[in-house]
């Protein structure tokens, strides 16, 4: 062990000791890991980079971005003139998201209406 780990671990033995440690956020509850077993051991850093960056694997954010283009879609009137390129691309991209392997049911809001329609029979 080299000179600096062991000033390194005395150091961290008295804090513990002397209970600096005692009142940090979590302190007693077991770790919250993500499982980051499926991704490649020399891609898992850049991963936890961009997860925490906020940006999104290319399936999820086609996902989201077809939420998006679904509520401007029911928001606008049939007849503007954005209405028909809104749709093209709303369509490609469920296509996509199929061919990926996802389903696209989330479109369509037949859960949310089934289960309203299941509330107002009781």
């Amino acid at each position: 062990m080299w000179l600096i780990d062991q000033w390194s671990e005395r150091h961290i033995l008295d804090a513990q000791r002397n209970g600096e440690f005692d009142s940090l956020r979590g302190s007693g509850s077991p770790l919250k890991l993500d499982d980051d077993s499926f991704i490649p051991p020399e891609l898992r850093v850049a991963w936890r980079i961009l997860k925490n960056s906020g940006c999104l694997p290319p399936a999820l954010q086609q996902r989201k971005d077809a939420i998006e283009l679904n509520e401007l879609l029911h928001s606008i009137d049939r007849e503007n003139s954005e209405y028909l390129g809104i749709s093209k691309k709303l369509a490609l991209l469920e296509l996509k998201l199929q061919q990926a392997g996802m389903s696209t049911d989330f479109l369509r809001g037949e859960y949310a209406d089934k289960l309203l329609h299941k509330i107002d029979e009781e």
